[in-house]
């Protein structure tokens, strides 16, 4: 039985912004991007729900009916990068919302902004769970021979009544493995992060290794996971799925989840031994035949010297130097 719930139109609004790189704090990067606000996919567990709720917009099953597109972030984003206090720092794309949704398809602004980072040699690692990619995977490889670029397919599971009734609007699992192999064959560093783990349901040993092996036949360069984590705002909306779908887990949930946003150490400590033994088990390594890596900068030669060997080279055939 897949999911059943209402289908709602998604509509576009137009908001210009006035800055497209965003502080990071507590992060491993310190830089974020995002070209859309809300997201079409509506993952039943998604994080963003709580962010929402914080800015008083919605957060219930009327989330990502509503995409906010940055219309001019390309524009915005070229000029940030474009200062002389760019310090080039790691760009994540993709923190709020899913940069290849199907808002992208008719937008374009990530594969713009792909560009705009290429262009400045601004390092930058996306996730995504849109196999709509590969379309981007000329632009892609130019950037990574100008710096270092890593993209992560978000896949949890490869479970179908797992997939449809939490991550009901987004592409097949196994769509997003194919997308895997393309990059990876195309010499970009790509990875599989299977977040979220749900308790009770994609932490069953048997499919969290159906996807570290299916992740390792994709050429994947390496496997990381993550346990559901449920702040108010996304805890509501993904506690009433689950009753609807799972009735019988929701005294679990809400006993593991009482009080806290995320499950004890006693609870995420076995999953993470078990991902790193399938890791090992599996061997998952970067075997990437072609790795597309950052050229040398062209060393820019001062204008100085470029007089100092014009007035040499004039000398030496007795007259006056051409830029004189």
């Amino acid at each position: 039985m897949f999911y059943s719930g209402p289908i709602m139109a998604t509509e576009y609004r137009d908001e210009p912004c006035r800055t497209a790189l965003n502080r990071v704090r507590n992060m491993p990067f310190k830089w974020s991007l995002n070209p859309y606000m809300g997201c079409a996919h509506r993952c039943t567990f998604c994080y963003v729900r709580a962010f929402e709720r914080i800015a008083d917009r919605p957060a219930d099953e009327r989330y990502g009916t509503s995409i906010r597109v940055k219309t001019n972030v390309v524009e915005v984003l070229r000029r940030e990068l474009g200062r002389r206090s760019w310090k080039r720092e790691q760009v994540a794309v993709g923190t709020a919302t899913d940069p290849y949704q199907p808002a992208e398809g008719r937008f374009r602004l990530t594969r713009g902004a792909i560009v705009v980072l290429a262009e400045s040699r601004t390092p930058f690692a996306l996730i995504t769970r849109g196999p709509m990619i590969v379309r981007d995977l000329d632009v892609l490889a130019d950037a990574a021979r100008r710096a270092e670029v890593s993209v992560t397919f978000s896949i949890p599971t490869l479970d179908p009544e797992i997939w449809r009734r939490t991550e009901h609007g987004t592409a097949p699992p196994r769509q997003r493995l194919r997308a895997v192999r393309t990059l990876v064959d195309a010499g970009i560093k790509a990875s599989v992060g299977m977040a979220p783990i749900l308790p009770g349901l994609s932490d069953e040993p048997g499919l969290m290794a159906d996807v570290v092996r299916a992740a390792r036949d994709a050429g994947a360069t390496s496997v990381w996971a993550n346990v559901l984590y449920l702040r108010p705002g996304t805890r509501e909306h993904f506690l009433e799925n689950l009753a609807r779908d799972w009735p019988a887990l929701l005294p679990q949930y809400e006993a593991i989840y009482a009080g806290r946003s995320y499950v004890s150490r006693a609870m995420a400590d076995p999953v993470r031994r078990s991902i790193a033994e399938l890791r090992a088990r599996y061997d998952i390594a970067d075997r990437r035949a072609v790795r597309l890596q950052p050229e040398p900068e062209p060393v820019a030669v001062p204008a100085t010297f470029v007089q100092l060997s014009l007035d040499a080279v004039a000398v030496a055939h007795g007259m006056s130097s051409p830029m004189r």
